[in-house]
């Protein structure tokens, strides 16, 4: 017995080590702690150098931001995973020790929201998660699993665990949501990115969380967006809100961000509606897309930029040709 008992205790380890490679495995590996900087006077932002999904990064693509007020702390965007969320907890317990009491979903991209089942895993069922309705109505069908399902693959598994935690309140735009000492300002006018962006103005610190319709230096996903709309989306927020710092999902917010990623943007759509106009081929739109200096100033550093330019560049001209006509 005493010898088994030696054994015991020698095997432990090996044991600890399985079960932790069980769990590991059931739940995927931690994220690495990513230090939170502040904004401003009330907004924090826990910010991803990488703008898409990787298993070296393990799903750590986009922004958290966080709103620390009286009453408690604000979440705009939860990251991609649960173990995001999880890294995202940390970090706003080295700031403040109050709880999350509320979440903020800007659109149905996965990398936005598959974190709220962290947030509701420590702060309870309960909590509330703001949405869009469309944002909602979206990821009650296939679009949930889908995302989670991508961020595994994409991810080598890393996210496994991850589990599908909806929007449960619905928001409107032009509805100011009181929380504490900050008021949150819906903002919504039409498709840019997506059908379904959400912008949330955290009126007092002048800043505003744009979601994807603007990014620092990452070429956006336009495959269910509009050009134009996005155009006409920047021209309704900025009239609305007036001077802010905007705060990408993806890169760091500046105050003219909407002005230089608009630059980029219409430097992809007016050479292709411009193509259109001419009767000129998409090959010829795409030649003349890359030699816009718009364009061309950001393909050496604009992460994504050689293995979606092309991509991009033949759905502005369809949707240039869907104007023309």
């Amino acid at each position: 017995m005493a010898t088994a008992a030696t054994c015991g205790v020698a095997l432990w380890p090996e044991a600890r080590l399985l079960a932790q490679q069980a769990q590991d495995f059931i739940e995927g590996p931690p994220v690495k702690d990513i230090p939170a900087k502040q904004l401003s006077p009330h907004v924090w932002m826990i910010f991803s150098p990488d703008g898409f999904p990787t298993p070296e990064n393990r799903g750590m693509m986009s922004n958290v931001i966080f709103v620390v007020t009286t009453a408690g702390v604000v979440v705009i965007d939860s990251g991609a995973s649960l173990q995001i969320g999880q890294m995202a907890i940390r970090m706003i317990r080295k700031v403040t020790d109050k709880p999350v009491v509320a979440v903020f979903n800007s659109h149905y991209h996965g990398d936005h929201w598959l974190g709220n089942h962290a947030f509701v895993k420590a702060y309870g069922k309960q909590l509330p998660i703001y949405a869009l309705s469309s944002t909602i109505d979206k990821l009650k069908g296939a679009e949930g699993n889908l995302w989670r399902s991508l961020m595994e693959r994409w991810t080598n598994q890393s996210t496994l665990g991850t589990e599908v935690v909806l929007p449960n309140t619905i928001v409107k735009p032009g509805q100011v949501v009181r929380i504490g000492d900050v008021s949150f300002r819906m903002h919504h006018y039409g498709t840019a990115h997506t059908p379904s962006d959400l912008c949330v103005e955290v009126v007092e610190d002048k800043l505003t969380a744009v979601g994807d319709i603007a990014m620092g230096n990452r070429i956006a996903n336009m495959d269910e967006g509009s050009y134009a709309g996005t155009f006409k989306y920047y021209k309704a927020l900025m009239a609305a809100a007036g001077e802010q710092l905007w705060v990408p999902g993806h890169g760091q917010g500046s105050k003219d961000l909407l002005m230089t990623y608009g630059e980029f943007m219409a430097g992809i759509w007016e050479p292709c509606l411009q193509a259109v106009k001419d009767g000129k081929s998409e090959s010829d739109a795409r030649s003349m897309v890359l030699k816009d200096p718009r364009v061309a100033a950001r393909a050496k550093t604009m992460q994504g930029f050689d293995g979606n330019i092309g991509k991009y560049i033949s759905l502005a001209y369809l949707e240039a040709e869907k104007d023309a006509f």
